[in-house]
């Protein structure tokens, strides 16, 4: 990231997170300021919010408290009461940074573009590029492109902000009527130009459509998106391929859109150097601005989850509107966000009944299909991977996730000739995919499929080498050596699997067997009882206590079944 926007963000993080870390004076609502102070430093700004307006309540005057409250309310989204409180708070002779953000969402909302500039003028100023951009594109609301682009030019020249300026500078060409001049910017090299994003591609494949070059377009979008994109780029690629206009609204159509995706962008290009609930507040005035802009609202609804907030998510992804293009892509998002605030009933639901509305949709199958799996509901989930399969072309990209899905689906339902016809297929089609090479080779050894067992350890050996850190995989190398009775040489990879994952019931147990057969009884005995203090599941509890009480030779004789020792393996092995 470019050195002086790094340094503008790591500023800016420490005013936000020094807001959270002190109280200049005693609080009369002791309680409450806890409270909210402990919701506001895990990002929790829905808890936040309700505490910090109690103290507040309290201590009305207390400058420290007022910033909190501030931050909390552009946290949860409430700009105007955020914007509300910031106007006293600045009378007063206080300075933030986040009660500047409220009071600049705001007037871009209001399209109140002296405001702006009366802001920044007085030095309440939010940072160098929402600054420059804000006025820019407030210029432009005022009907002076000139010094619109004299302002985009500025940011242009400011190291480290010459991509964002000039995506912005096109943006403003196109709405003004000037594409040819808009497409100048979008053709020079990404060094001077433009960096590619979704968003850029989309407003550059728009106006090419505009100027009716129509087979570069196409050719752009092959290449940025791929065979499969998803369906709102799906939809304009159609059109694109029909030499229609795309029936889709401009990536920003008015000043203030431009003001929010400024928001919007500068939340994408720190995203990796601020925490999650600092992007959000970004986040949130790009939403309150463009309150009709569904990239926004799905944007804000991804970092609530990033936080834990997934109540909160779902009701961000629910306000995209029903005819939105990008409706199905929040619709998932909220069922997501519902399964994973533990309503995995409502998540159903929710895809249940995208499916229903939109069943052009494979990707809604494939996202139920995933629910149905994770709920253990493998034979709902095998009908819906199957429904997406039927639904994508043979080409997709997606195919062998969704074999590779259907098959674990199958195996679960003991449908082993249809589970492995699946993730073979899905190994045809990724042959270097560590999951579907574990989970296959695995399989066969586990079903004691003694035939196989040369191809199992060739498939466990290649996903190792893919992935040496899984301590699942690792594992896996391990019990096809155990499976083979080739004990010593299962021991270093079992133990190496117990040091990368060393909880797991699972691998614990499968170490105290492997030290079982070289003899290691003692330690045998200590990986079980770890096993069960990890705790697995019923039936392989029942089985370590069993193990611990007349040891491994016993159990097999019991279940009937003859050691690994004694297996005839193929080919002599």
């Amino acid at each position: 990231m470019p050195s002086r926007l790094s340094t503008v963000f790591r500023l800016s993080v420490c005013a936000a997170t020094l807001s959270f870390a002190s109280h200049a004076a005693a609080d009369p609502n002791a309680g409450a300021y806890l409270a909210a102070r402990q919701a506001g430093m895990i990002g929790d700004y829905p808890a936040a919010s309700g505490y910090f307006r109690d103290a507040l309540l309290s201590d009305a005057n207390n400058l420290a408290l007022m910033e909190q409250t501030i931050t909390a309310f552009v946290g949860t989204g409430e700009i105007q009461s955020a914007a509300g409180i910031s106007r006293p708070f600045i009378e007063a002779g206080g300075e933030s940074q986040i009660a500047n953000i409220a009071l600049m969402a705001q007037a871009a909302r209001a399209q109140d573009w002296d405001a702006i500039f009366d802001m920044i003028e007085a030095g309440h100023e939010v940072g160098p590029l929402i600054d420059g951009l804000s006025q820019a594109w407030a210029y432009v609301g005022k009907d002076e492109l000139e010094n619109a682009l004299m302002r985009f030019d500025e940011i242009i020249e400011t190291p480290g902000l010459r991509g964002f300026g000039q995506q912005h500078k096109a943006l403003a060409l196109a709405m003004s009527g000037d594409l040819e001049g808009a497409n100048a910017i979008y053709n020079l090299p990404a060094n001077e130009g433009i960096i590619p994003t979704r968003a850029s591609v989309v407003a550059h494949l728009q106006l090419l459509c505009q100027l009716g070059e129509f087979e570069r377009a196409a050719a752009i979008s092959s290449r940025a998106f791929g065979n499969d994109p998803e369906p709102e780029i799906a939809a304009l690629r159609n059109a694109i391929e029909a030499g229609e206009l795309p029936n889709l609204e401009r990536v920003v159509s008015t000043p203030s859109e431009g003001i929010s995706y400024a928001f919007m962008g500068l939340s994408d290009i720190l995203a990796g150097e601020a925490n999650e609930s600092y992007l959000l507040l970004y986040a949130q005035a790009a939403r309150y601005i463009a309150p009709n802009d569904a990239d926004a609202h799905i944007a804000a609804a991804r970092l609530l989850n990033a936080l834990d907030q997934y109540d909160s998510a779902a009701q961000t992804f629910a306000q995209v509107a029903t005819n939105d293009p990008a409706y199905h892509s929040a619709e998932i998002g909220r069922a997501e966000a519902l399964r994973l605030a533990g309503r995995a009933e409502h998540a159903i639901e929710v895809l249940m009944q995208l499916t229903r509305s939109h069943p052009e949709l494979p990707l809604s199958h494939a996202s139920l299909g995933d629910i149905y799996r994770r709920e253990e509901q493998f034979a709902e989930a095998q009908a819906s991977y199957s429904a997406a399969l039927d639904g994508y072309p043979e080409t997709a990209t997606i195919r062998w996730w969704l074999l590779y899905s259907r098959g674990i689906s199958n195996e679960r339902l003991d449908n082993w000739d249809a589970a492995e016809a699946d993730f073979r297929a899905a190994l045809a089609l990724n042959p270097d995919d560590p999951s579907i090479l574990n989970y296959l080779g695995y399989s066969m050894v586990d079903r004691g499929q003694t035939e196989n067992y040369d191809e199992a350890l060739a498939m466990i050996e290649k996903a190792v080498a893919v992935r040496p850190d899984s301590g699942a995989i690792v594992d896996s190398l391990a019990w096809v050596y155990y499976k083979l009775g080739r004990f010593q040489e299962a021991v270093p990879h079992i133990e190496r699997a117990a040091e990368l994952e060393p909880n797991d019931p699972i691998l614990s147990d499968h170490l105290g067997d492997v030290y079982w057969m070289v003899g290691r009884e003692v330690e045998a005995r200590f990986q079980w009882r770890r096993a069960l203090s990890f705790g697995p599941e019923d039936a392989e509890a029942e089985r370590i206590r069993r193990k611990l009480q007349i040891g491994l030779h016993a159990v097999y004789a019991e279940e009937g079944v003859s050691p690994p020792s004694t297996v005839e393996v193929a080919n002599g092995d």
